[in-house]
């Protein structure tokens, strides 16, 4: 798009325009997009029309491409923002956080901001605020989360790439619902700042989904590195990371999983159609020259990682609410949340600072047990599902008095492979490389080594020119439409 642009065969304008038409068509059916930017995009598009001595320089890598703000972290001054939560409803940002005047600097045009669940706290995207938003490869499943939005909206062809943030799998797991690429960074490779240095001890990243591996590569090459004073950041890269892709990979030593580590999670068979898409992503990257071994499950058991990873992650629920009451001014009520996030923050006042730092140390001991099977294997990269389960039913997250645990089960089993990166603060990529029998794409994940995104981006482009995704299109689509 930003190519035409400079040819000169499109306007900013034109393509905004075109963008706009989309959401109003595809839109309704999905729900994917909650607030609309139009009249601030069309003042930014028109800035950057030729004969205007545009804000942005047509050079700009992404130069009048438009883009979709998941409404979570990423707050863009002077536009609604909610989180997903009636909390906090008709609140105004005050300011561009670092990552959103990164989107700006690189020439994107925000157009709108998507559905994320309340606080982003679950794998599906069903606020009721918001309301739920589908699946456009099967209306009746859920898109993922907690970036279900921008994932729907990407896999429907609205735009080519919009923003999503992973707490736990939030940008993998919607990237396997929906059949896009979907890349959560090594920890502190993208800003946090300046609202956040560290969220939850560091187990949120902020990235994006996309159709195509180059997209997101040169996405990260415009939002990586510190922001000022920020706590810690990731190794920088050797080169470009758009440069990685379609560069040799040479032959990768990849350890893979047919099962779920004892400790990792309550269930640890995997699901039929997620044992097949793992075997074939298998099959696939030895046909492509990488050496491949199945990894036995004990080498990377640690006992209590969910009971772990859930303090911290009940306790981060506990600093949302706290930090939405002084931002407010006043105290949020009962009646103002949802009754799984009303219990999560009821839970995190249970919990002593003993508890949560007790969970930071074991998930620290997880992490260094991880680095080490890395090190001392000489394992360049895990593959693995990137869920244990097909995308669930809408509904399903729904919590009720006869079995108040069974939307617990199911987001455990959508995190089961996920969250291990958001502990150990690993690069990790879901890839869509398979369809089951009923056209539903099961995403399967690849885990590298800290800081090495390059090793990710070069296979993934290998893959992606072996089985190329990006032409297939789900039955909610913009070309079936217009």
């Amino acid at each position: 798009m930003s190519e035409l642009i400079r040819k000169g065969e499109i306007t900013p304008p034109e393509l905004l325009e075109t963008t706009i038409q989309r959401i109003e068509k595809i839109n309704p059916q999905l729900n994917a997009i909650i607030y609309k930017m139009y009249d601030q995009a069309r003042t930014i598009a028109a800035n950057m029309a030729p004969g205007n001595k545009g804000v942005k320089s047509p050079d700009s890598v992404f130069h009048g491409v438009p883009f979709l703000l998941k409404d979570l972290f990423a707050e863009c001054k002077g536009t609604t923002f909610s989180e997903g939560s009636k909390a906090i409803e008709g609140y105004i940002s005050k300011l561009d956080t670092e990552l959103v005047k990164r989107h700006k600097a690189c020439g994107l045009i925000i157009v709108g901001k998507t559905n994320t669940p309340e606080f982003g706290i679950l794998t599906t995207t069903e606020p009721s605020l918001h309301g739920p938003t589908l699946n456009p490869w099967n209306p009746g499943l859920s898109p993922g989360g907690s970036s279900g939005g921008s994932a729907a909206a990407v896999a429907a062809g609205i735009v080519p790439m919009a923003h999503g943030n992973d707490g736990g799998g939030s940008i993998r797991i919607p990237a396997s619902c929906c059949g896009l690429f979907g890349l959560k960074p090594t920890r502190g490779r993208n800003p946090l700042g300046p609202i956040f240095g560290d969220v939850g001890n560091g187990i949120v990243h902020e990235h994006a989904l996309t159709r195509t591996v180059r997209d997101s590569a040169t996405l990260l090459d415009q939002t990586a590195g510190p922001d000022l004073g920020a706590p810690y950041f990731a190794p920088p890269p050797q080169r470009l990371f758009h440069e990685e892709v379609g560069r040799d990979a040479g032959k990768l030593k990849i350890g893979f999983l047919s099962s779920i580590p004892d400790g990792w999670n309550e269930e640890t068979d995997l699901l039929p159609d997620c044992l097949d898409a793992v075997q074939d992503a298998a099959r696939l990257c030895e046909t492509l020259g990488h050496h491949l071994e199945e990894v036995m499950p004990a080498k990377l058991g640690y006992p209590g990682i969910p009971e772990f990873f859930g303090n911290i992650f009940t306790c981060y629920v506990g600093h949302v609410v706290a930090y939405w009451e002084r931002e407010l001014g006043r105290e949020i009520g009962q009646n103002e949340l949802e009754t799984i996030t009303w219990d999560s923050y009821q839970n995190s006042l249970k919990r002593t600072g003993a508890d949560y730092l007790i969970a930071v140390e074991e998930i620290q001991r997880f992490s260094r047990k991880i680095g080490r099977w890395y090190h001392e294997g000489q394992y360049d990269l895990l593959l693995s599902p990137t869920m244990r389960i097909p995308p669930p039913k809408l509904g399903v997250f729904r919590a009720t008095t006869d079995n108040p645990r069974e939307w617990l089960q199911v987001a455990l089993s959508m995190v089961a492979f996920t969250r291990t990166q958001n502990i150990t603060g690993q690069p990790a990529m879901s890839v869509p490389l398979y369809w089951n029998a009923d056209n539903i794409p099961i995403g399967v994940q690849f885990a590298g080594r800290y800081g090495d995104e390059a090793t990710l981006f070069k296979l993934a482009a290998q893959l992606e020119q072996a089985r190329p995704w990006a032409d297939r299109i789900p039955p909610i689509h913009c070309n079936n439409e217009l």
